[in-house]
């Protein structure tokens, strides 16, 4: 949490109420005096001045965030707003309480010590702690609640944006066009490859359609997608591009937001050359640490898709969506690397 003595809020009730209180303060230690001796109230304003930013800078910068420590939880916050009360209240009379023994000490003129003008001031104290308290917390809250409410809204339409793109991603018409052109193809040089790459096209197709009844999926799903996606692209691109994968047995049951791997498969083959001579690799690889890398070797096209990082971008808000650790992204000129958390 940020510290007290700098909150913005907090500087401004200090501002507006110190200089109302040391004159209180003044008047009920010392008396109508305050008021007609120069002396007096020049000697003991500047005191009580000092004293006032003591307490200020200590209740700040020490106090409150030691004793509220960070953002309180619900049912934390009414014990958390009550320690931190006790304790500014304690720091603050003390303060103030000392005031009145250093008017004795220095003799201060017109000052005549009365136990019971102290106890005054320490009433006075007690309760302009409670108004400050009162008053701060319920504007730091009303901040808070505002900023959580924008953070809500703009996550809101970042998951409206990511829906709207993923059904973009559904229903790629260059994607059926492509698959289409290849069946036709198919059918009159080889009736049953086309009738195997049919049964795949519709195992995508009906995936694709489901994808949204869940947030997150089981990795092995997503795998048995990718294996008829990646057939389609065999059948088109032939030799010139190849899936690997590495996948550890025990961690196919973790999950991750569906359609991933065929996002970032469909932004490896989107992005690069893919030619015999040129072959592109995707790999697949699972590590101890419950990460799954998605990685490609380099090969970019000279003129890039004006669409580039659409897909990536749709992956980053999926995963903040669903408040669960960001994905890696690296490219080091010869390899395009992802690294997703699996859960």
């Amino acid at each position: 949490m940020k510290s007290l003595a700098n909150s913005r809020y907090f500087i401004l009730l200090q501002v507006a109420i110190i200089p109302l209180c040391c004159g209180l303060l003044n008047w009920i230690l010392i008396g109508t005096v305050y008021w007609q001796n120069w002396r007096t109230f020049g000697l003991a304003s500047s005191i009580i001045v000092i004293l006032s930013i003591s307490n200020f800078m200590v209740n700040g910068s020490i106090v409150v965030p030691r004793l509220r420590g960070n953002n309180p939880e619900p049912a934390q916050y009414l014990t958390k707003t009550i320690r931190q009360y006790i304790g500014t209240a304690t720091c603050s009379c003390l303060h103030f309480s000392l005031a009145y023994f250093i008017y004795q000490w220095i003799d201060l003129p017109g000052f005549v010590p009365d136990p019971l003008r102290l106890m005054f001031c320490v009433l006075f104290t007690l309760l302009t702690d409670a108004v400050v308290t009162v008053s701060y917390e319920n504007i730091y809250n009303f901040g808070a609640w505002q900023q959580s409410r924008q953070e809500v809204e703009t996550l809101s339409k970042a998951q409206l944006q990511a829906q709207l793109d993923a059904l973009r991603q559904q229903v790629n018409p260059h994607f059926l066009f492509n698959s289409l052109n290849t069946l036709t193809t198919l059918i009159g040089e080889d009736p049953q490859k086309a009738e195997t790459f049919c049964y795949e096209l519709s195992s995508v197709y009906r995936y694709l359609l489901r994808s949204n009844e869940a947030a997150l999926v089981p990795l092995t799903n997503e795998l048995e997608f990718i294996n008829s996606y990646y057939h389609l692209l065999k059948t088109r691109h032939g030799d010139a591009v190849t899936l690997v994968t590495h996948i550890q047995p025990g961690l196919k049951a973790l999950h991750l937001p569906p359609l991933t791997l065929q996002l970032l498969l469909e932004n490896a083959v989107k992005h690069n050359v893919i030619l015999p001579e040129q072959p592109l690799t995707i790999t697949l690889r699972t590590t101890e640490q419950q990460r799954l890398t998605v990685s490609n070797n380099l090969q970019r096209k000279p003129h890039r898709d004006m669409s580039n990082g659409v897909g990536l971008s749709n992956i980053l808000i999926k995963y903040q969506t669903l408040n669960l650790p960001a994905p890696v992204i690296e490219d080091d000129g010869r390899e395009f690397r992802v690294t997703l958390p699996l859960v």
